[in-house]
């Protein structure tokens, strides 16, 4: 595959005039230059995306890396910079302007101090660790070695996020207070007293039929003494964590009240949502978009003939026994039945459907109580692992069945809604994201308090109180990050609308889903153009 790409590049360059062609060569060797330091410097991510020279590797995070590596990205800029953007066809422009945006949000990253913070309210550079028995191939002598090597590697990781985490400390860069009681069990649940109790000991209680029976014991003696060391790194990081870094935490909630942290919340703006809009500019959209919602979830009580105002129906709906599953099991196979009945509808919506599948698990227990409702988990490029739909099964009291097929419908596969209550958990979601516009500036532009924002979202929604009160501590703690789902919604609907008006009859919902899809994640301004484009290019084949 990589060969064919190759082949059609430089196809594509003999079809260039010879400067563009030239600029072109330059920039793509930029990029490929850039993609593989990336590899070298972050190892864990290079095993995600199906390479595996690294795979015995944990990051290096000192201060002097950092800096190295700020100095690589000011390089690649000044190299883009000499580029003549100009010159390039328009497609490349496009991944000019990307690579430069990208290049420029991480510059400023480093500037204000980003990478001080590794945790926030539902996880962290801990968490993500503890994943990694799934993460990794494990399938050779050569894999199960690398594990141990990265398990040993852990403790010298921890100590040099504690030290980063120590700077932070001292020029007020922290995760507010406030949304960090409790954090510590997703740390205390890796201290344990034996080995086997770990769940990074679980390749060594079961080797695959590849690792031959006369290496198994070498491994698993060598397997245990890293797991110990690794079980150490987390106390460690507890230790700190309870005694250093807690109590050190600031007690401010916004990110205005970091240094410089007008800028930096505008920074946050820009990377998550990709668009130049002040925090006045989102907080009046999200004003607008709950008053909306609200005339929706009027009409849906209305339809149930429910006697009472809204806050009564909120009520009705947290406590009534008949929307909650009794347990974990009932409420992942009702996840599970939703998902799978909407994958027969796929094939009506999409042209181009992933090929691979997705099974549905609990959210692991070590992150459960801070974690949000669920959450889609990819699997490592090449690996034999399908994704992963994370439904969070603990307090079922706060997992209610009428958010199911909203919450599913988001994490694993789109689609619609089977009854009113069902329906009236579509809107809580949607109002959910209009509120997290509201709710996110509020609290880092405008001085809201915690209680403030928990008491907006508890009496416009229906999510259950404990999922409120976490996802305001992820919103506190993640600056801008909420922001993305609202505001890519509606400009995706207004391109959708766009798209309708300009074709009537010939408007296709499956081509115009691939092309939202087909470029990936990229910024909102390119997925604008890219849809006007086939808007012109549908009008030109129907003529």
């Amino acid at each position: 595959m990589k060969g064919l790409l190759a082949i059609i590049v430089t196809l594509a360059l003999f079809a260039m005039p010879a400067r563009a062609a030239d600029e072109v060569k330059r920039l793509h060797a930029l990029f490929d230059r850039n993609w593989e330091t990336r590899l070298k410097e972050s190892p864990l991510f290079a095993t995600s995306v199906g390479r595996h020279e690294y795979d015995d590797r944990l990051p290096s995070v000192t201060p002097a890396d950092l800096e190295r590596r700020q100095k690589q990205r000011k390089e690649s800029a000044s190299e883009l910079a000499k580029i003549d953007r100009s010159k390039l066809p328009a497609a490349e422009k496009v991944n000019y302007d990307i690579f430069k945006r990208q290049i420029e949000e991480g510059i400023e990253s480093y500037d204000f101090g980003d990478y001080q913070m590794p945790i926030n309210a539902d996880s962290g550079f801990h968490s993500g660790f503890s994943r990694l028995p799934k993460d990794v191939p494990l399938a050779t002598v050569k894999d199960y070695e690398n594990y141990i090597s990265r398990l040993k590697q852990w403790p010298r990781y921890v100590r040099e996020q504690v030290a980063l985490m120590r700077i932070g400390l001292k020029r007020g860069m922290t995760v507010p207070r406030p949304t960090l009681a409790g954090y510590d069990g997703t740390i205390a649940a890796h201290v344990v007293d034996d080995p086997a109790k770990s769940v990074f000991w679980a390749p060594f209680a079961k080797f695959p039929t590849t690792v031959p029976e006369s290496e198994r014991e070498r491994l698993r003696t060598e397997g245990r003494a890293a797991v110990v060391d690794a079980i150490g790194g987390y106390r460690e990081f507890l230790d700190f964590f309870r005694n250093e870094y807690l109590p050190g935490t600031r007690t401010t909630l916004g990110a205005s009240e970091l240094p410089n942290g007008r800028a930096y919340y505008q920074h946050k703006i820009r990377e998550f949502t990709t668009l130049n809009l002040t925090p006045d500019e989102i907080h009046k959209v999200g004003l607008a978009e709950v008053d909306r919602i609200s005339g929706e979830m009027d009409a849906v009580m209305k339809q149930v003939g429910f006697q009472g105002d809204r806050a009564a129906f909120l009520e009705f709906l947290r406590t009534d026994p008949r929307f909650y599953a009794k347990t974990p099991d009932e409420l992942l196979a009702r996840a599970a039945w939703i998902a799978k009945r909407m994958d027969g509808k796929l094939p009506s919506l999409f042209k181009t459907l992933p090929r691979l599948p997705y099974t549905v698990e609990p959210v692991p227990a070590d992150i459960a109580p801070k974690y949000t409702s669920g959450r889609y988990v990819g699997a490592p490029e090449g690996s034999t692992r399908a994704g992963i739909y994370w439904v969070n099964t603990y307090k079922l009291e706060s997992r209610p069945l009428y958010n199911l097929e909203a919450l599913t419908l988001h994490e694993s596969v789109p689609g619609h809604h089977t009854d009113p209550y069902s329906n009236f958990g579509r809107l809580t979601y949607e109002m959910w994201r209009a509120c997290r516009l509201v709710v996110d500036t509020g609290i880092h532009s405008m001085g809201w308090t915690r209680q403030q924002a928990i008491d907006y979202m508890a009496t416009r929604t229906a999510l259950p109180l404990h999922e409120v009160e976490t996802e305001v501590d992820r919103y506190i703690s993640w600056p801008g990050q909420a922001l993305s789902y609202k505001l890519g919604e509606l400009k995706i609907k207004d391109l959708r609308k766009r798209a309708e008006q300009a074709l009537g009859t010939r408007f296709d919902i499956r081509e115009f889903h691939d092309v939202v899809l087909g470029s990936g994640a990229v910024p909102l301004s390119v997925l604008e153009m890219n849809v006007d484009q086939w808007i012109a290019k549908q009008k030109k084949k129907t003529g």
